[in-house]
């Protein structure tokens, strides 16, 4: 990065080159097929002996040279002087490889100029043989100016050989050379009879207006018919990925193909028309549209070839911004700012950086980018992005979407970046207003351990079940939270009952209407294929009801609840209190009772990239801009509609396509999984190592409104990388199951990530989502005290090995009957914001202590009027309490 680049934020710098290229190269293919068109046009006078054709030929020769030579020539040198201040690294390449090329071109474009003029001011002076041959000789001398500039430019695009050895001929006879002069050549006599139609018709004499008229219009249509299989070549012959730019990859390129698609046949057909006999002035107009169809022609075809080559300037060995790929590495670890000759600062303080931040943005967002200008203004692009979701954008810059070169520089000036284009360009966001929550005591319910036949148990499986209240325009996760419940009957040999009784379950009258800020129901056919009733959940249960057993398993079970965190009154609380009741079924006589925990929440951070606000309360909830903005991020990016199915009436549930077990939804065939789809993308874009990571996304931040990680484990330091890993290991744990599965899109992925912790991606084990989870026996073996604090790698075999579907040795008590839900064991944090003990309701009931049930010897709880010791538990080794 050694020259200084202008900067001109109003416009940016690819608007400057565009305009004036555009210009240029429209002048100078006419400049090469105009050529060709006045001697053969001059021919057809002395064949026809018509001095009217003759004088035209000549007055066309003055429009032309006055258009080619002057114009063509100011804009000419305009190019040299826009690409040499505002792509400059990539001008002096340019320069250093092709210099004998160039000073070629500019021996034939001073030999355009020579016979040009003498062409022109030779009329009926010389004789017809000697004009005509300069007339040749200025076709040869201008269609050879053509190819040597387009052995250089063809060059940038599909460089060949030259990126191993740098030779000018390698170089210059890559592969796109020969397609490209025979693409151009084509153009250049196609605008050369589109030129000809409005010099044409403004003869006066109708016969010989007619006349040139529709030779002009075999100029203007039998090239361009030509140009589309040499433009098949020409697109065959381009890279992969360049071919997939154009096909739809880059969005911006799009609209351009087609705008070429409507401009070549408009001009075939329109050149046609213009052959009929029609009015002098009809044909003026018409002419000048045609002219105009041509300037789209040539300015899609240049912009799309300009745009198939990002994220580089010279493909493959520089990038947009200037900055070779070859010193990426090297840029990266000494810092951006080091490499820059022409700044200030050289490295991010915590005095400059916006000042530094402003010094990035000028050298690696300006070539392209423009501020509040006409093409790629930067400010909507980043509008929806705080600062967090910014610097997540640039760090899966040119990763997975190639079409923007990767942000270079390290840590600190990401984040200055983020913070100029945030705090500086967009004058900074005023942080949301979050609401305290509002503490509800918890009614922990009586036990006499005297008196009491009944031990009723009761948790959620989860621990925290997250909910996408985004229903208008798509379902991640519904409402869904499951409750188990298992009855004891105390005594010396206590047993589990499975007979002759009713368990029933009731939410807190403020949460007895979960349809309160949930339109899910409203569109509940839409997304499953059949009507719900408001407060109906997926397998027909609301939240108040019965308990069914569960065949074989022991356990009471409520599945699918449709709990919303979301009282009666407004507001938000992320823990609902469900009280459970066991009644003799036959006498109706309460057995027992309990109450316990179903934590939901919809605290997804989405709107820390996609933009918008809470949607609810100031804490929590998906807003319409945050839902919309993620569907058409996945259009954008997967050349989908699901933003207009959306805006039809028609949600999307992400499961009618991506496999989930978690809602036994098989998806379609070949689709990647949802968990390593949404961890996969998402990994390339937040590389952070830490459980910071997982709460942009996940409510597990201690400073959030809700906390995932409630249990003993957070209390004493845990985190969730402890278990999970980080969010690269996570994803790539993920992405090798689907990619073993041979699922499409699983292996892109994971070419983007790094294992973390360990050297090599294939030692990270693949694993089912939802079904092959981290085991609490990697780190608590034979339920001892803990060796490790990892359990990271080592998954379950199944479902059955899940921590919320494991039963003791007896194969009687599930685990989170006396350790608590995952993710929320005893003890549990004893205060959440919310009330204190919502998590520890069981313990405190019947043991009157935040810890497990059984813990210190306590065995009596179920185990009336028996003592016993560690070494006498059925239940599993009690060495750890």
């Amino acid at each position: 990065m050694d020259f200084p680049v202008m900067q001109i934020p109003a416009l940016g710098g690819g608007f400057v080159i565009a305009f004036i290229a555009v210009v240029h190269v429209f002048i100078a293919h006419f400049a090469v097929g105009g050529g060709l068109f006045l001697v053969l046009t001059e021919h057809l006078a002395h064949r026809q002996n018509s001095p009217e054709i003759l004088a035209y030929v000549k007055r066309h020769t003055k429009f032309f040279v006055l258009l080619t030579m002057v114009f063509g020539g100011l804009t000419g040198v305009g190019i040299w002087f826009a690409i040499s201040l505002t792509s400059p690294a990539a001008t002096l390449k340019l320069v250093q490889t092709y210099s004998f090329g160039w000073a070629t071109e500019w021996v034939f474009f001073l030999g355009e100029i020579a016979c040009l003029l003498v062409y022109f001011y030779t009329f009926e002076q010389m004789d017809r043989r000697r004009h005509l041959f300069v007339g040749w000789c200025y076709f040869v001398f201008g269609w050879f100016s053509l190819v040597m500039i387009d052995g250089i430019i063809s060059s940038m695009l599909t460089p060949g050989e030259w990126l191993e050895t740098g030779a000018f001929w390698d170089g210059f006879l890559n592969p796109s050379f020969v397609p490209s002069v025979v693409l151009r050549t084509m153009l250049g006599l196609s605008l050369a009879g589109l030129f000809a139609f409005v010099t044409a018709s403004r003869v006066e004499d109708d016969a010989t207006r007619k006349k040139l008229v529709r030779f002009s219009a075999g100029w203007a249509v039998w090239p361009l018919l030509l140009m589309i299989p040499s433009g098949w070549w020409y697109f065959q012959v381009l890279p992969v990925s360049v071919q997939g730019m154009i096909l739809g990859h880059n969005n911006e390129i799009l609209p351009l193909v087609q705008a070429l698609s409507i401009a070549i046949p408009g001009i075939v057909v329109l050149s046609l028309f213009m052959a009929l006999r029609l009015p002098r002035r009809s044909q003026t107009a018409l002419a000048c549209i045609l002219l105009a169809l041509g300037f789209v022609e040539v300015g899609s075809f240049e912009w799309i070839r300009e745009a198939a080559r990002r994220p580089y300037v010279i493909y493959g060995h520089m990038f947009s911004n200037g900055l070779p790929v070859a010193e990426l590495n090297v840029v990266r670890e000494q810092g951006f700012l080091k490499s820059l000759r022409w700044t200030e600062h050289k490295s991010v303080t915590p005095e400059n950086t916006l000042d530094a931040g402003h010094d990035i943005f000028v050298n690696q967002c300006l070539s392209c980018h423009s501020v509040r200008g006409p093409l790629n203004d930067i400010l909507p692009l980043t509008s929806k992005f705080g600062v967090v979701g910014l610097e997540s954008q640039l760090t899966g810059q040119g990763k997975l979407n190639t079409y923007m070169p990767p942000f270079i520089g390290n840590d600190e000036e990401r984040h200055a970046l983020a913070q100029y284009v945030v705090n500086v360009l967009h004058s900074g966001t005023a942080p949301e207003q979050i609401r305290s929550p509002n503490p509800d005591p918890v009614d922990i319910p009586p036990f006499d351990k005297e008196k009491d036949e009944f031990v009723l148990l009761a948790w959620n499986t989860m621990g925290m079940h997250c909910i996408s209240d985004s229903d208008p325009y798509w379902v991640l996760l519904p409402p869904a939270n499951d409750l188990f419940c298992q009855l004891v009957r105390r005594g010396e040999s206590p047993e589990l009952v499975t007979e002759g009784v009713e368990i029933r379950y009731q939410v807190d009258a403020a949460f007895a209407n979960p349809e309160q800020h949930v339109r899910f129901w409203d569109f509940s056919e839409q997304l499953f294929g059949k009507k719900l009733e408001a407060g109906e959940g997926l397998a027909g249960n609301r939240v108040s009801g019965t308990l069914h057993l569960s065949e074989g398993q022991g356990v009471y079970e409520a599945a699918l609840l449709p709990v919303v965190p979301y009282p009666d009154g407004g507001g938000f609380n992320p823990y609902p209190i469900f009280t459970v009741k066991a009644y003799d079924s036959e006498s109706g006589e309460l057995l027992a009772k309990t109450r316990t925990v179903a934590p939901t929440s919809t605290e997804m951070g989405c709107k820390n990239c996609h933009g918008g606000t809470w949607r609810v309360a100031g804490v929590a909830g998906i807003s319409d801009q945050t839902a919309e903005d993620v569907l058409a991020v996945h259009d954008r990016i997967n050349k989908t509609r699901l933003r207009a199915s959306a805006e039809k009436g028609k949600p999307v549930l992400c499961q009618s396509c991506h496999p989930d077990p978690v809602l036994k939804a098989p998806g379609k065939p070949g689709m990647i999984n949802l968990p390593a789809a949404i961890h996969g993308w998402h990994a390339s874009y937040i590389d952070d190592e830490s459980e910071v990571a997982c709460g942009y996304c996940h409510p597990s931040g201690p400073e959030g409104q809700t906390r995932c990680l409630r249990g003993v484990h957070a209390d004493i330091g845990l985190t969730c990388t402890n278990c999970h890993g980080t969010l690269a290991d996570h994803a790539i744990s993920l992405l090798r199951y689907d990619a073993a599965q041979k699922r499409r899109g699983a292996e892109k992925l994971l070419a983007q990530l790094r294992p973390t912790g360990l050297e090599q991606i294939a030692e990270v084990n693949p694993r089912r989502p939802w079904v092959q989870e981290p085991d609490c026996l990697n780190c608590h073996r034979e339920y001892m005290p803990p060796e490790s604090v990892s359990a990271f790698n080592e998954w379950t075999e199944g479902a059955e090995g899940l921590y919320r579907m494991r039963r003791d040795e007896m194969d009687a008590l599930y685990c989170g009957a006396c350790h608590g839900s995952p993710h929320a064991v005893y003890p549990a944090v004893r205060e959440n914001g919310y009330g204190p003990d919502r998590d520890n309701i069981a313990p405190l009931q019947y043991t009157h202590e935040a810890a497990p049930l059984g813990a210190g010897g306590n065995c009596s709880l179920c185990h009336v009027g028996t003592e016993m010791s560690a070494e006498d538990s059925a239940h599993h080794a009690m060495g750890f309490r």
